[in-house]
């Protein structure tokens, strides 16, 4: 399965990163995705928009992806892709603490992608944006 990415950097009222994906987020392509974002934070990247209108499916390496991106933008290590139920485990606790966070937010998500953050709890660890403009104007 294929995921495309593309990088944009806006100006708002913070330097925001967008990156826009394409396609589907699973296990053969999450690590890349981790470690794109990695490296934006390595060049200075802090205040990163997801912009998941073109993301079609998200499998639960996805979960770990986006748990990942927002230990990334904490300066923290990113999840072990190795440790398997162990990282889903700290998704879990992670987006029961109901704790939002800024650093990371998400525009355009599609219906499917949205029940899985829903089910699973994720997406109360996130500001969900409906469009691209309303999300970049509220960071």
């Amino acid at each position: 399965m294929s995921l495309d990415t593309t990088v944009e950097s806006v100006e708002a009222n913070v330097p925001v990163t967008v990156v826009a994906l394409a396609g589907e987020l699973d296990a053969s392509n999450f690590g890349g995705l981790v470690d794109e974002v990695a490296s934006l934070y390595r060049d200075g990247t802090r205040h990163l928009l997801l912009d998941l209108g073109d993301l079609r499916f998200m499998a639960s390496s996805g979960l770990i992806a986006l748990h990942s991106i927002v230990r990334i933008l904490h300066g923290e290590v990113a999840d072990d892709s190795e440790a398997g139920w162990q990282s889903l485990h700290s998704v879990g606790h992670d987006a029961a603490s109901g704790s939002t966070q800024t650093e990371v937010q998400l525009c355009a998500v599609q219906p499917s992608v949205q029940r899985v953050l829903d089910r699973t709890g994720l997406s109360r660890m996130f500001h969900i944006h409906p469009d691209r403009p309303s999300a970049i104007a509220a960071f």
